[in-house]
């Protein structure tokens, strides 16, 4: 597995595992008061922190594994890694800009500062989610 692909396998489990958790917390808290009053800005700041740290310490790890392995191939990149980069993003980019336009909506009616937020956020990780998931593909069957 070259370098490319396991920062995508790393986002992915770490994106799987932080997002669901932050909506977790936070739907256990909604159950004793309104969902708006939940004090979600230091649970998303921390699902943020927590998911770049866990993505690069996961990387790292799995990194020295790969390099303990095969210590020539560990850091290689090729011009097939820059595709499936490109790929990622630009499905990455579609999912942003549907979560911008769901928060430009929001705004337009005033919804609460909670739902303009976590529907952002939910848009930054659906399209984490999603660009993972279509570099894991690109890289276990090829670009189209």
């Amino acid at each position: 597995m070259v370098y490319e692909e396991r920062n995508a396998w790393a986002g992915l489990i770490v994106s799987l595992i932080v997002i669901p958790a932050y909506i977790v917390v936070v739907l256990q808290q909604a159950v004793t008061r309104p969902i708006e009053s939940v004090d979600w800005f230091p649970l998303m700041l921390g699902a943020i922190g927590l998911g770049i740290v866990g993505t690069i310490v996961l990387s790292i790890l799995w990194g020295l594994i790969a390099h303990r392995r095969d210590p020539d191939g560990t850091g290689r990149s090729d011009i097939r890694d820059r595709d499936i980069s490109r790929l990622g993003g630009r499905v990455e980019q579609a999912f942003v800009v549907i979560a911008g336009l769901g928060v430009i909506g929001l705004c337009a009616v005033g919804a609460d500062v909670f739902w303009i937020a976590n529907t952002m956020f939910l848009g930054f990780a659906v399209s984490a989610i999603v660009g993972g998931i279509a570099r894991v593909v690109a890289y276990r069957r090829g670009l189209v």
